[in-house]
């Protein structure tokens, strides 16, 4: 029985955006049964002081600073035909740490979280090889290209090209392929043709996100809509903006005193500006967003382009909140009733303003949702197919110390 090698994009911790929280949560199951060694990126300075925080759920650590300018991995792309996604992750450094580990250690499985860490496979592994795609990213950039034009939407045409070729080659050399809906699995067999496919859900602590023992709620006057996420991230910037200006305008029209709160790190100036809007607050990064979340009269979830299962929407379910959210933001989400849906302006709307005129039918709606994510998406119940796939018998402890 040899040890895990775990390979990711971004370092997993803290658990506080969607990629890490799902990395961490997989590194910590693997770690209560097998000796796992970590090489990930890191491109947070707040990030490499806080690592230490993986050393129970680690043997070797080495963590990458990632700095290579867009411009460069652009220019590399361009160069040598691949696309700019995985050049952006290219690293000597990070190869090199991935060869020390294989020739130190008795390594029998390699996990690799997201398909830019593929390229630091062996060209012919001996281990088994589990590719956490997570998500299907060529079908992103797709989405990207249809809504873009000129330059841009060349440039998004090609990247989701190069990266479906790269998505088929990974796949046919991965004992399995995983991601986290069975939507997100039946689009990458029926574009690649690839089998050996599989489904691992996203989980949720609903002891973390507990509305029960959460105090630190914001002091808000008159009702309050939550949004939250990584606020440099496209989808969410475009899902913010297209809410603000063609759902909030109808909410205001009904609930003048309503306000919207944007809440997450980096905000762009897109979504800086939006805070220039009448009700619309932008938080920026906050300590912790269950006080946010507790607050809410409605959290929603208004993305256009979605892929897997939301994070932001298990939470605010979690957090015993009435959701609304679109049907991309909820399509890999087994929900069963308890969050609404809105495929246009006006049901986003019309949805939204039912729940702020009769807040003890959105009350239940939220312990619907808690008792939903509850039953259903628990992280060991989520992540216990990983135990065949990977061979997993039985826990073990055996850790070594950790290296930085």
């Amino acid at each position: 029985m040899g040890d895990i090698l775990f390979l990711a994009h971004r370092i997993p911790y803290p658990p506080d955006r969607g990629d890490k929280i799902r990395g961490f949560n997989i590194l910590k199951y693997l770690s209560q049964r097998k000796r796992v060694h970590l090489i990930a990126f890191a491109d947070s300075s707040q990030d490499l002081k806080r690592k230490g925080g993986l050393a129970p759920y680690t043997g070797n650590r080495s963590i990458i600073w990632r700095s290579k300018p867009q411009i460069a991995a652009g220019m590399q792309a361009l160069f040598t035909h691949r696309p700019m996604s995985i050049t952006a992750f290219h690293n000597e450094t990070l190869q090199q740490s991935v060869d020390n580990i294989l020739a130190r250690h008795a390594i029998d499985t390699i996990f690799v979280f997201s398909s830019q860490m593929a390229q630091y496979l062996p060209p012919r592994p001996r281990q088994r090889v589990v590719m956490d795609f997570v998500d299907m990213d060529s079908a992103k950039f797709a989405a990207y290209a249809e809504g873009s034009s000129g330059l841009k939407g060349w440039m998004f045409g090609r990247e989701s090209r190069l990266l479906l070729q790269h998505e088929r080659q990974v796949a046919a050399r991965a004992d399995a392929s995983l991601f986290v809906s069975e939507a997100e699995a039946a689009l990458f067999r029926e574009r690649t043709g690839a089998d050996r496919v599989h489904v691992v859900e996203n989980g949720i602590d609903t002891q973390f996100y507990d509305p029960a023992a959460q105090s630190k709620r914001i002091d808000s006057m008159g009702p309050l809509i939550v949004f939250t996420g990584q606020m440099d991230y496209r989808p969410n910037i475009e899902g913010v903006t297209w809410f603000v200006q063609t759902v909030w305008p109808h909410i205001r029209v009904a609930n003048p005193d309503v306000r919207f709160a944007i809440v997450g790190r980096n905000p762009s100036d897109a979504v800086r500006a939006l805070s220039k809007e009448p009700g619309v607050v932008v938080t920026g990064e906050v300590a912790d967003v269950r006080g946010w979340l507790a607050s809410a009269s409605v959290a929603v979830a208004p993305l256009k382009i979605a892929r897997g299962v939301q994070n932001k929407v298990l939470e605010a379910m979690a957090m015993a909140r009435p959701v609304v959210a679109t049907g991309d933001a909820a399509q890999g989400i087994d929900h069963g009733g308890t969050i609404r849906v809105g495929t246009s302006v006006g049901e986003m709307a019309e949805a939204i303003n039912e729940l702020l005129a009769d807040p003890r039918s959105a009350a239940q709606l939220g312990a619907s949702a808690r008792e939903r994510v509850q039953q259903r998406y628990s992280w060991d119940a989520r992540l216990a197919p990983l135990d065949s796939l990977l061979g997993l018998t039985g826990r073990t402890s055996g850790r070594t110390a950790a290296v930085a």
